[in-house]
Protein backbone atom coordinates (compact mmCIF):
# COMPACT_ATOMS: atom_id res chain seq x y z
CA UNK A 1 0.00 0.00 0.00
CA UNK A 2 0.80 3.06 -1.03
CA UNK A 3 0.89 6.90 1.13
CA UNK A 4 -1.79 7.76 -1.47
CA UNK A 5 -3.55 4.54 -0.75
CA UNK A 6 -3.16 5.03 2.65
CA UNK A 7 -4.21 8.79 3.03
CA UNK A 8 -7.25 7.59 1.56
CA UNK A 9 -7.98 4.83 4.00
CA UNK A 10 -7.36 7.24 6.78
CA UNK A 11 -9.65 9.83 5.60
CA UNK A 12 -12.45 7.29 4.62
CA UNK A 13 -11.64 6.46 8.03
CA UNK A 14 -12.37 9.68 9.94
CA UNK A 15 -15.40 10.16 7.21
CA UNK A 16 -17.37 6.94 8.65
CA UNK A 17 -16.40 7.86 12.24
CA UNK A 18 -18.01 11.44 11.65
CA UNK A 19 -21.30 10.04 9.74
CA UNK A 20 -21.82 7.86 13.08
CA UNK A 21 -21.05 10.35 14.93
CA UNK A 22 -24.01 12.90 14.22
CA UNK A 23 -26.72 13.08 11.62
CA UNK A 24 -26.05 15.19 8.76
CA UNK A 25 -28.60 17.39 7.66
CA UNK A 26 -30.17 16.82 4.02
CA UNK A 27 -29.07 18.40 0.69
CA UNK A 28 -29.66 21.94 1.30
CA UNK A 29 -31.02 25.09 -0.59
CA UNK A 30 -28.73 28.13 -1.76
CA UNK A 31 -29.65 31.33 -1.15
CA UNK A 32 -28.89 33.73 -4.09
CA UNK A 33 -28.14 37.04 -4.39
CA UNK A 34 -31.26 38.04 -6.41
CA UNK A 35 -33.22 35.84 -4.15
CA UNK A 36 -33.81 32.90 -6.01
CA UNK A 37 -32.86 29.38 -4.96
CA UNK A 38 -31.07 26.27 -6.82
CA UNK A 39 -29.99 22.91 -6.26
CA UNK A 40 -27.18 23.41 -3.95
CA UNK A 41 -23.68 22.32 -5.39
CA UNK A 42 -21.56 19.41 -5.25
CA UNK A 43 -18.99 20.63 -7.30
CA UNK A 44 -16.31 24.02 -7.30
CA UNK A 45 -16.57 25.64 -10.34
CA UNK A 46 -14.17 24.70 -12.96
CA UNK A 47 -12.88 28.29 -14.10
CA UNK A 48 -12.49 29.49 -10.21
CA UNK A 49 -9.27 28.82 -8.21
CA UNK A 50 -10.53 28.25 -4.34
CA UNK A 51 -8.29 28.43 -1.83
CA UNK A 52 -9.45 27.51 1.86
CA UNK A 53 -8.04 28.97 5.12
CA UNK A 54 -7.96 26.99 8.29
CA UNK A 55 -6.85 28.25 11.66
CA UNK A 56 -5.66 25.70 14.07
CA UNK A 57 -4.82 25.18 17.57
CA UNK A 58 -4.52 21.67 18.60
CA UNK A 59 -6.55 20.15 16.70
CA UNK A 60 -4.84 16.95 15.32
CA UNK A 61 -7.59 14.74 16.56
CA UNK A 62 -10.14 16.87 14.85
CA UNK A 63 -8.67 17.40 11.22
CA UNK A 64 -8.68 13.91 9.81
CA UNK A 65 -12.49 14.85 9.83
CA UNK A 66 -12.25 18.28 8.24
CA UNK A 67 -10.27 17.03 5.58
CA UNK A 68 -12.14 14.02 4.75
CA UNK A 69 -14.72 16.21 3.70
CA UNK A 70 -13.04 18.52 2.06
CA UNK A 71 -13.93 19.05 -2.20
CA UNK A 72 -12.50 17.90 -5.06
CA UNK A 73 -10.38 20.44 -6.94
CA UNK A 74 -9.01 22.97 -4.40
CA UNK A 75 -6.52 25.31 -5.63
CA UNK A 76 -4.89 25.41 -2.05
CA UNK A 77 -5.53 24.28 1.80
CA UNK A 78 -3.79 26.62 4.03
CA UNK A 79 -3.59 25.54 7.37
CA UNK A 80 -2.62 28.79 9.91
CA UNK A 81 -1.36 27.22 12.89
CA UNK A 82 -1.25 29.40 16.16
CA UNK A 83 1.68 27.19 18.31
CA UNK A 84 0.02 23.64 18.81
CA UNK A 85 1.72 21.98 21.21
CA UNK A 86 0.03 18.14 19.79
CA UNK A 87 0.36 17.33 16.19
CA UNK A 88 -1.53 19.40 14.49
CA UNK A 89 0.89 20.21 11.89
CA UNK A 90 1.90 16.70 11.13
CA UNK A 91 -1.07 15.28 11.01
CA UNK A 92 -2.41 18.49 8.53
CA UNK A 93 0.98 17.46 6.34
CA UNK A 94 -0.04 13.97 6.58
CA UNK A 95 -3.40 13.96 5.19
CA UNK A 96 -3.03 16.75 2.87
CA UNK A 97 0.66 16.49 1.63
CA UNK A 98 0.23 19.83 -0.33
CA UNK A 99 -0.87 21.96 2.25
CA UNK A 100 0.07 25.19 3.08
CA UNK A 101 1.31 25.60 7.08
CA UNK A 102 1.74 28.76 8.34
CA UNK A 103 3.08 29.32 12.14
CA UNK A 104 0.91 32.46 13.50
CA UNK A 105 2.54 34.76 15.71
CA UNK A 106 -0.02 36.39 17.01
CA UNK A 107 -2.31 35.05 19.50
CA UNK A 108 -6.01 35.30 18.41
CA UNK A 109 -8.13 33.98 15.35
CA UNK A 110 -8.57 37.16 13.61
CA UNK A 111 -4.65 37.26 13.79
CA UNK A 112 -4.95 33.78 12.28
CA UNK A 113 -7.01 34.81 8.97
CA UNK A 114 -5.08 37.93 8.26
CA UNK A 115 -2.07 35.64 8.16
CA UNK A 116 -3.52 33.04 5.97
CA UNK A 117 -5.97 35.56 3.55
CA UNK A 118 -2.57 37.65 2.83
CA UNK A 119 -0.89 34.02 1.66
CA UNK A 120 -3.89 32.92 -0.53
CA UNK A 121 -3.64 32.72 -4.49
CA UNK A 122 -6.71 31.92 -5.60
CA UNK A 123 -9.29 33.59 -7.07
CA UNK A 124 -12.24 32.84 -4.36
CA UNK A 125 -11.19 32.74 -0.55
CA UNK A 126 -13.28 30.41 2.12
CA UNK A 127 -12.72 30.67 5.64
CA UNK A 128 -13.34 27.14 7.65
CA UNK A 129 -13.13 26.24 11.00
CA UNK A 130 -10.65 23.06 12.46
CA UNK A 131 -12.93 21.84 15.01
CA UNK A 132 -15.62 20.13 12.36
CA UNK A 133 -18.28 22.81 13.55
CA UNK A 134 -18.32 24.47 10.28
CA UNK A 135 -18.90 21.33 7.38
CA UNK A 136 -16.19 21.71 4.56
CA UNK A 137 -18.49 19.84 2.19
CA UNK A 138 -20.84 22.59 1.94
CA UNK A 139 -17.93 25.00 0.53
CA UNK A 140 -19.50 24.19 -2.95
CA UNK A 141 -22.51 26.50 -1.99
CA UNK A 142 -20.59 29.52 -0.77
CA UNK A 143 -18.23 29.17 -4.15
CA UNK A 144 -21.62 28.82 -5.75
CA UNK A 145 -22.80 32.00 -4.52
CA UNK A 146 -19.70 33.96 -5.52
CA UNK A 147 -19.35 32.74 -9.03
CA UNK A 148 -23.39 34.01 -9.36
CA UNK A 149 -22.47 37.51 -8.65
CA UNK A 150 -21.71 37.70 -4.79
CA UNK A 151 -19.03 39.45 -3.43
CA UNK A 152 -19.16 37.79 -0.23
CA UNK A 153 -21.35 34.76 0.82
CA UNK A 154 -21.55 34.25 4.62
CA UNK A 155 -22.98 31.56 6.03
CA UNK A 156 -26.41 31.88 8.63
CA UNK A 157 -27.59 28.55 10.73
CA UNK A 158 -30.78 30.45 10.88
CA UNK A 159 -31.88 30.56 7.22
CA UNK A 160 -34.24 27.52 6.28
CA UNK A 161 -31.80 24.48 5.33
CA UNK A 162 -29.21 25.75 8.01
CA UNK A 163 -29.05 24.73 12.00
CA UNK A 164 -26.86 23.87 14.75
CA UNK A 165 -26.21 21.09 16.82
CA UNK A 166 -23.68 22.76 18.68
CA UNK A 167 -24.90 26.53 19.84
CA UNK A 168 -26.12 26.86 23.75
CA UNK A 169 -29.30 28.53 24.35
CA UNK A 170 -27.31 31.32 25.56
CA UNK A 171 -25.21 31.78 22.50
CA UNK A 172 -28.35 32.13 20.70
CA UNK A 173 -29.54 34.51 22.52
CA UNK A 174 -26.91 36.64 22.84
CA UNK A 175 -26.33 36.31 18.52
CA UNK A 176 -30.11 37.58 18.00
CA UNK A 177 -29.67 40.37 20.26
CA UNK A 178 -25.96 41.18 18.19
CA UNK A 179 -27.71 40.60 14.83
CA UNK A 180 -30.84 42.57 15.66
CA UNK A 181 -28.89 45.90 16.78
CA UNK A 182 -26.24 45.31 13.73
CA UNK A 183 -29.52 45.32 11.40
CA UNK A 184 -30.76 48.45 13.09
CA UNK A 185 -27.50 50.17 13.17
CA UNK A 186 -26.10 49.39 9.31
CA UNK A 187 -29.28 48.39 7.72
CA UNK A 188 -28.78 44.88 6.86
CA UNK A 189 -30.69 42.11 6.75
CA UNK A 190 -28.54 39.35 8.41
CA UNK A 191 -29.87 36.66 9.92
CA UNK A 192 -26.71 35.27 11.57
CA UNK A 193 -24.14 37.80 12.58
CA UNK A 194 -21.42 35.61 14.85
CA UNK A 195 -20.62 32.19 12.29
CA UNK A 196 -16.94 31.81 10.81
CA UNK A 197 -18.05 30.00 7.36
CA UNK A 198 -17.46 32.61 4.84
CA UNK A 199 -16.43 33.03 1.16
CA UNK A 200 -15.20 35.99 -0.97
CA UNK A 201 -13.05 37.42 -3.92
CA UNK A 202 -9.67 37.88 -3.34
CA UNK A 203 -9.80 41.21 -4.55
CA UNK A 204 -12.52 42.40 -1.98
CA UNK A 205 -9.34 42.14 0.54
CA UNK A 206 -8.10 45.30 -1.28
CA UNK A 207 -10.77 46.97 0.63
CA UNK A 208 -11.49 44.50 3.55
CA UNK A 209 -9.16 44.97 5.96
CA UNK A 210 -8.74 42.29 8.84
CA UNK A 211 -7.39 44.16 12.09
CA UNK A 212 -8.87 42.54 15.27
CA UNK A 213 -7.11 39.70 16.64
CA UNK A 214 -10.03 37.61 18.60
CA UNK A 215 -13.17 35.50 17.88
CA UNK A 216 -14.92 39.25 17.11
CA UNK A 217 -13.44 39.04 13.63
CA UNK A 218 -16.60 37.66 11.77
CA UNK A 219 -18.56 40.46 12.72
CA UNK A 220 -16.02 42.97 11.75
CA UNK A 221 -15.72 41.01 8.98
CA UNK A 222 -19.90 41.53 8.15
CA UNK A 223 -19.87 44.63 8.97
CA UNK A 224 -17.17 46.02 7.46
CA UNK A 225 -18.80 44.65 3.96
CA UNK A 226 -22.41 46.28 4.69
CA UNK A 227 -20.51 49.27 4.94
CA UNK A 228 -18.61 49.07 1.92
CA UNK A 229 -21.66 48.10 -0.10
CA UNK A 230 -20.87 45.06 -1.22
CA UNK A 231 -23.38 42.09 -2.17
CA UNK A 232 -24.05 39.76 0.19
CA UNK A 233 -25.30 36.43 -0.46
CA UNK A 234 -26.28 34.29 2.66
CA UNK A 235 -25.91 30.33 2.73
CA UNK A 236 -27.47 28.02 4.64
CA UNK A 237 -25.10 26.31 7.06
CA UNK A 238 -25.32 23.37 9.27
CA UNK A 239 -23.34 23.51 12.86
CA UNK A 240 -21.77 20.85 13.88
CA UNK A 241 -20.59 19.78 17.44
CA UNK A 242 -16.98 19.78 18.14
CA UNK A 243 -15.86 16.10 18.19
CA UNK A 244 -12.99 16.40 20.30
CA UNK A 245 -11.31 19.43 23.01
CA UNK A 246 -12.98 21.82 24.33
CA UNK A 247 -13.82 25.35 22.80
CA UNK A 248 -12.20 28.89 23.54
CA UNK A 249 -15.36 30.03 23.21
CA UNK A 250 -16.64 32.23 26.45
CA UNK A 251 -20.01 33.65 25.56
CA UNK A 252 -20.10 36.52 28.06
CA UNK A 253 -16.29 38.18 27.39
CA UNK A 254 -16.54 37.40 23.48
CA UNK A 255 -20.35 38.94 23.20
CA UNK A 256 -18.79 42.29 24.96
CA UNK A 257 -15.92 42.20 22.52
CA UNK A 258 -18.33 41.51 19.57
CA UNK A 259 -20.38 44.86 20.73
CA UNK A 260 -17.39 47.18 21.11
CA UNK A 261 -16.28 46.44 17.69
CA UNK A 262 -20.36 47.17 16.77
CA UNK A 263 -20.44 50.24 18.44
CA UNK A 264 -16.68 51.49 17.27
CA UNK A 265 -16.95 50.99 13.66
CA UNK A 266 -20.54 52.44 13.74
CA UNK A 267 -18.77 55.49 14.48
CA UNK A 268 -15.64 55.21 12.10
CA UNK A 269 -15.47 56.59 8.53
CA UNK A 270 -16.29 54.55 6.05
CA UNK A 271 -13.43 52.57 4.53
CA UNK A 272 -12.74 52.74 0.89
CA UNK A 273 -9.81 50.33 -0.76
CA UNK A 274 -6.55 50.86 1.57
CA UNK A 275 -2.97 49.86 0.81
CA UNK A 276 -1.50 47.79 3.22
CA UNK A 277 0.74 50.38 4.24
CA UNK A 278 -1.64 51.92 6.37
CA UNK A 279 -3.33 48.40 7.65
CA UNK A 280 -1.25 47.47 10.11
CA UNK A 281 -2.05 44.19 11.23
CA UNK A 282 -2.47 43.38 7.36
CA UNK A 283 0.59 44.34 6.52
CA UNK A 284 2.49 42.83 9.39
CA UNK A 285 0.86 39.39 8.66
CA UNK A 286 1.38 39.97 5.06
CA UNK A 287 5.10 40.63 5.44
CA UNK A 288 5.43 37.65 8.61
CA UNK A 289 3.66 35.29 5.95
CA UNK A 290 6.44 34.56 3.75
CA UNK A 291 8.86 34.15 6.69
CA UNK A 292 6.84 31.57 8.87
CA UNK A 293 5.55 28.75 6.09
CA UNK A 294 6.33 25.23 7.30
CA UNK A 295 8.11 23.14 4.48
Amino acid sequence: MGPADEIRGEAAVALAADDAAQVRTPERQLTLVPGELETAPSRLPADLRVSVVIPTLNEARNLPHVFARLPEGLHEVIVVDGRSTDDTIAVAQRLHPEVRILRQERKGKGAALALGFSACTGDVVVMIDADQSTDPAEIPQFVAAVADGADFAKGSRFLPGGGSADITPLRRLGNRCLNLVVNVLYGTKYTDLCYGFNAFHRSVLDSLVVDCPGFEVETLMNIRVAKLGLRVAEVPSFEASRLHGESNLRPVRDGLRVLRVVVRERFRSERGPLPAAVAPLAAAEAAAATAVEVS
